[in-house]
């Protein structure tokens, strides 16, 4: 565990008078952790979730004595098995992690109802209105993942710190199952440091940009000033110059409070493979159907987010002809946005994202007779599907649609590359 020490509070108060202080909990190498937990015979072997022991597919996760021989999610089957060739290949079992997620996000809401989900595997928590209950932030991060650990058996990495930015940038300095705390009154020794690569938005060709001019640390970065920053990168400068020095205002916003909601995931490599994009897609699009459901929320515009490997970044939206919380519908609306970029450039993708905003409670909604009745089934069917899912966890029942797609579209499972670290 690194800096164990008690975590000085932040100048600055939240809304309500609260103290801002932001605990990331990141589960380690998730999906791959539930497997082994579930049998006990895999511990200690290089098990790899995803892609084949013939090199078909793409592997979703990793754990961490896989990892040794360089084996990480996003990585083609064929090129794991020839640095591991005794690694231990299983099939994803996506609706029993979904479960799992839902049992962590539980034991969050425990200790705040201020929990911001990022992915299966991932949540910022604002604990500064629960200090008086339950201590300060890292005696409340110490709690969270020994609960995780007693009721899941499954190790968890949390990062304390007064930003959003800062925490997820310690919950992934000392995995697996670490705790770093980044004090108020030493962020900027805190980062310095730290590689570059480190700053959201540093990808290899922006890091290659950097090296050159001698800048390889955070440390190197907080000496070039705004001005110096912006004429070398555009409107990217500032942002990389407040990063540097660890200022980040953005609140903890839950989601049913959210004005959006939104996955998206960086890939560990570049993906140019439009079928691969789209399968990517599928699931992002049904992690956020899951979530206006479970809020019983639905949204009316459809939202798509690529970022290229040159980091330039695109959005596309469209405005839905009715609210939507089913995922067939979201799909139906965000796969042609998706066709339309792909039509326009196959160059490869670093980020993928999908989002649904304008944001409101179901009401009555006068539409034909037959779309009611199309969309009737279509939302009765993802009820049932999400029941079976939250009290069984096995990927025992699918949608028909998602077996297809997965037939005609996927040339591996799924890879969620937050379980990458």
């Amino acid at each position: 565990m690194r800096r164990a020490e008690r975590v000085s509070p932040p100048a600055e108060p939240c809304s309500g008078g609260a103290i801002t202080l932001i605990v990331h909990i990141d589960m380690d190498a998730f999906y791959a952790s539930v497997e082994i937990r579930d049998n006990p015979a895999l511990k200690g072997l290089p098990v790899i979730v995803g892609g084949s022991s013939s090199g078909r597919g793409v592997v979703c996760a990793a754990s961490y004595e896989a990892r040794k021989f360089g084996v990480h999610s996003a990585m083609p089957a064929s090129q794991a098995v020839r640095r591991c060739p005794d690694g231990v290949f299983l099939k994803p079992r996506m609706s029993h992690y979904a479960a799992e997620s839902k049992k962590i996000r539980e034991i969050f809401h425990r200790f705040t109802s201020l929990v911001e989900p990022l992915s299966l595997d991932e949540a910022f928590l604002d604990v500064g209105g629960s200090e008086k209950l339950f201590g300060d932030g890292v005696t409340i991060a110490k709690l969270i993942k020994q609960t995780i650990r007693e009721e899941l058996d499954l190790p968890a990495s949390a990062g304390v710190a007064p930003n959003k930015f800062l925490a997820k940038v310690a919950s992934d300095l000392d995995k697996p199952d670490g705790l770093t705390i980044v004090p108020t009154d030493g962020v900027e020794a805190f980062l310095e440091p730290l590689s570059i690569s480190r700053v959201w938005g540093v990808g290899p060709k922006t890091e290659a940009r950097l090296r050159p001019l001698g800048i390889e640390t955070v440390g190197h970065l907080q000496r070039l000033s705004k001005a110096q920053l912006c004429h070398a990168f555009g409107a990217n400068g500032e942002h990389f110059w407040r990063l540097a020095r660890g200022l980040d205002t953005r609140p903890v916003v839950p989601d049913r409070f959210a004005k959006s909601i939104s996955h998206e995931t960086t890939f560990s490599q570049d993906i140019g493979n439009p079928d691969a994009l789209r399968a990517w897609l599928r699931e992002l699009t049904d992690q956020v159907g899951r979530r206006l459901r479970r809020h019983e929320i639905v949204g009316q515009t459809v939202k798509l987010k690529l970022r290229y490997d040159d980091f330039r970044t695109i959005s596309r939206s469209s405005v839905l002809k009715r609210p939507e919380s089913s995922s067939e519908g979201l799909w139906r609306e965000v796969v042609p946005l998706l066709n339309g970029v792909l039509a326009e450039s196959r160059q490869s993708v670093r980020l993928l994202g999908m989002g649904v905003s304008q944001l409101r409670q179901p009401g009555k909604i006068q539409q034909r007779l037959f779309d009611a009745e199309e969309n009737q089934r279509s939302d009765q069917l993802d009820k049932t599907l999400d029941s079976i899912h939250d009290r069984l966890g096995a990927s025992a029942v699918k949608r028909a649609s998602s077996v297809e797609h997965s037939i005609r579209f996927r040339t591996g499972p799924m890879i969620d590359p937050k379980d990458q670290r």
